[in-house]
C-alpha cells in the first residue's frame, strides 16, 4: 500500500517547529490551533510514529520527528520550485533589510538561491544596524528586515537566541587595576549596554575608546588593539577571538535575532524570500525561541 504524504500537512510540521507551538503556528498557516492539532495527529497516524514529546510545557520533536521535519523541508522546496518552474513565474521587487553582521557570510548564498528559485525578482538590500532597519520597516520602507532585539518583537516572522560574547585580539590581557577599553557603536545598541551592563554588575571600571557606526571599522579598531567589544560570533574576522573568562570578563546574555515581514497584504515574492531567509536561519541558528 502505497501512503502519499500531504504537503499542507508537512507545511504544518515545519512551522510548528519554527514558531515553537502550535499556537503560534496556527497563526502562520491560518489554522486554528485545534486544526493543526489534528494535522499532526493524522500525520503520526499515517507513518505510524510519533513526531512530538512533551518535555515540561514544551513540545519535543522525537527521533522520527526529525527525521520527517528533514524530509518535510526537501520536498517543500522541491514542490516550490516545481511549481514556480511550471509557470508561476514571481516578478517585481522585494525590499529588504540586514544587519551588517550577515552582510558578507550566510546573505549572499541566500540571495543566490533566492535568484535561482525567483529569477525575475528584483531584491533591493539595505545594510543598516538593527535601529535604522526597524525605522525602516516601521515606516513601510522594508518588506523583511532583519533586526537584532532583547525581547520579542512585534510582526515577527522567525526569532531566534544568539549568544553574545566578548571580542578581541588572540593577544588581549586585562589588567586588573585598569578599565576595560571598549570599541563599540554610537548608542542606541543594545550590545553595548550589554557589555557595560555586565561591567558593572561585577564592580569593573571601562571606559570608551572607539565608537563608530561602521561593522568594519569597529573590525579594524578592534584588530588595531584599541579595545574589546561585544558582539554576536557571526561573521567573526578570522584575526580576532573570542574572549572567555579566562580573560577576566564576566559572562553576557543571549540576544534575539528576529525576522520582520509584513502581514496582509504582501507580495508572494517577499513571501518566497522569507522562506528562504528562515530555512537558512533555522539551519544556521538551530530552532525558533
Amino acid at each position: 500500500m502505497s501512503v502519499d504524504l500531504d504537503l499542507s500537512v508537512l507545511r504544518t510540521l515545519v512551522a510548528v517547529v519554527r514558531n515553537g507551538s502550535f499556537a503560534r503556528a496556527a497563526e502562520r498557516v491560518g489554522r486554528s490551533e485545534s486544526a493543526v492539532s489534528l494535522q499532526l495527529k493524522r500525520l503520526e497516524e499515517q507513518v505510524g510514529q510519533k513526531m512530538f514529546h512533551r518535555a515540561g510545557r514544551n513540545m519535543v520533536l522525537t527521533d522520527a520527528g526529525e527525521r520527517m521535519l528533514a524530509y518535510a523541508k526537501r520536498l517543500i522546496a522541491l514542490n516550490d520550485e516545481a511549481v514556480i518552474d511550471a509557470g508561476l513565474h514571481l516578478e517585481g521587487s522585494v525590499r529588504l533589510g540586514v544587519p551588517p553582521d550577515f552582510a558578507a557570510t550566510w546573505l549572499p548564498t541566500v540571495l543566490a538561491r533566492f535568484v535561482r528559485i525567483c529569477p525575475a525578482v528584483d531584491v533591493e538590500t539595505t545594510v543598516e544596524r538593527s535601529p535604522s532597519l526597524l525605522a525602516l520597516f516601521g515606516r513601510g520602507e522594508l518588506d523583511l528586515a532583519m533586526s537584532f532585539a532583547t525581547g520579542q518583537i512585534e510582526h515577527a516572522r522567525w526569532s531566534g537566541s544568539i549568544p553574545m560574547a566578548w571580542i578581541g585580539t588572540r593577544s588581549y590581557v586585562r589588567r586588573t587595576h585598569d578599565p576595560v577599553r571598549l570599541a563599540v557603536f554610537d548608542p542606541p545598541c543594545l550590545f553595548r549596554a550589554a557589555a557595560t551592563a555586565a561591567l558593572d554588575s561585577h564592580g569593573i571600571s571601562w571606559a570608551v575608546d572607539f565608537k563608530s557606526s561602521s561593522l568594519a571599522s569597529l573590525w579594524a579598531a578592534v584588530a588595531a588593539g584599541l579595545g574589546i567589544t561585544v558582539r554576536t560570533p557571526e561573521g567573526l574576522p578570522p584575526q580576532l577571538t573570542i574572549l572567555g573568562e579566562a580573560a577576566g570578563l564576566p559572562t553576557l546574555p543571549s540576544t534575539a535575532l528576529a525576522l520582520l515581514h509584513r502581514g496582509t497584504p504582501t507580495s508572494p515574492a517577499a513571501t518566497q524570500l522569507a522562506e528562504v531567509l528562515i530555512d537558512t536561519l533555522a539551519t544556521t541558528l538551530g530552532g525558533s525561541i
